[in-house]
């Protein structure tokens, strides 16, 4: 009958060669040329989806500046809405609102301001627009007023109390 336990003590351990210890490393090699090939991968699409004319004045496209001259004007400024609605600019003057362009509330008006159409400003929605900047939030600068809509007014317009252009309490 075999002994259930071999006795250990004759066993000898192997010396560690060369080509033992280094008997892995087809692994990283394997490894290290997935990451070349995405690296390359990426530098041939890189090199398709980028434009030839990228970086040259810049982190931006050269050919944008064109581009962006191309598109029609959109906003016409605050000079050209002072031509014609000279109540508003008196209205305004002194005002908190003074500083701020036409177009940021009544949008781009280009189109409305050139006289070629009769295109006219979007209706204006007060309640909405005035709480696009004066609802209460804490990212908010603590110079522009902020209002809790259920507490400072529940219901109607905002215009009904604070005239637009200025808007002390009336």
């Amino acid at each position: 009958m075999a002994p259930l336990l071999q006795d250990t003590t004759s066993l000898e351990v192997p010396v560690s060669l060369p080509r033992a210890r280094f008997g892995h490393a087809n692994h990283v090699f394997r490894a290290g040329a997935l990451f070349a090939s995405g690296f390359a991968i990426f530098l041939v699409a890189r090199h398709a989806m980028v434009p030839s004319d990228f970086g040259v004045y810049g982190f931006y496209r050269s050919g944008a500046l064109g581009d962006a001259a191309a598109r029609p004007l959109a906003f016409a400024g605050q000079s050209a809405c002072f031509d014609c609605h000279d109540a508003v600019v008196a209205a305004r003057h002194g005002g908190r609102h003074e500083r701020i362009r036409c177009e940021a509330c009544h949008g781009p008006l280009a189109t409305h301001a050139s006289g070629d159409s009769d295109a006219r400003p979007k209706e204006l929605s007060p309640r909405d627009l005035c709480l696009t900047c004066h609802l209460k939030s804490a990212g908010k600068p603590g110079a522009v007023p902020q209002i809790m809509p259920s507490d400072h007014a529940p219901e109607g317009p905002c215009t009904a109390c604070h005239p637009p252009h200025n808007p002390k309490v009336g």
